[in-house]
């Protein structure tokens, strides 16, 4: 029987450990950073977009989604030649959509989650395109094919920790 959409927000809304709340972005922010400088081409994947993603589709909680995104965003833009903000603003956007979106649709099949994924990713690069050159007017080149390839990569490397993250829930 399908679920209702009043009714998703209470569906197996997921119970994790305290500790792995706090670890799970902290180690995707490290690697993060830490593989990025001695790989450069590491940025194409964002582990800390997928951390925001999954807490946000999975806890079906727009305020959550938004806070988690914002917090992780700012935490991401501290190390980074980015303007303080931007990265926090563009993850709290997807925290409060990703989350909208659980509420509505089942986002705990593969073909959901490779749907949604990339087109996050997508939207995160847009957002962070509009504000580097329009709020902040710095040059930032959009590269579609670039864009596109960040995409694909964080699907496939989203989908395979996405199962992982499952396995770390509680259960009853």
């Amino acid at each position: 029987m399908a679920l209702m959409a009043s009714s998703r927000r209470e569906a197996d809304v997921p119970d994790y450990p305290i500790w792995l709340l706090i670890l799970l972005p902290i180690l995707a922010l490290w690697l993060q950073s830490l593989l990025a400088l001695h790989l450069p081409h590491f940025d194409v994947l964002d582990l800390p977009l997928l951390v925001t993603i999954y807490f946000a589709i999975t806890w079906r909680n727009p305020i959550g989604g938004t806070l988690c995104g914002a917090a992780i965003g700012i935490l991401q833009d501290v190390p980074t030649q980015h303007p303080l903000g931007v990265y926090g603003i563009a993850k709290a956007i997807i925290g409060y959509f990703a989350a909208s979106i659980g509420i509505r649709i089942d986002t705990e099949s593969l073909g959901t989650r490779l749907l949604l994924i990339p087109a996050f990713t997508l939207v995160h690069g847009g957002i962070v395109w509009l504000l580097e050159t329009h709020l902040i007017d710095q040059p930032y080149a959009w590269i579609w094919w670039l864009e596109g390839l960040h995409a694909v990569v964080n699907a496939v490397i989203g989908v395979m920790l996405f199962s992982l993250f499952d396995r770390a829930r509680r259960r009853d």
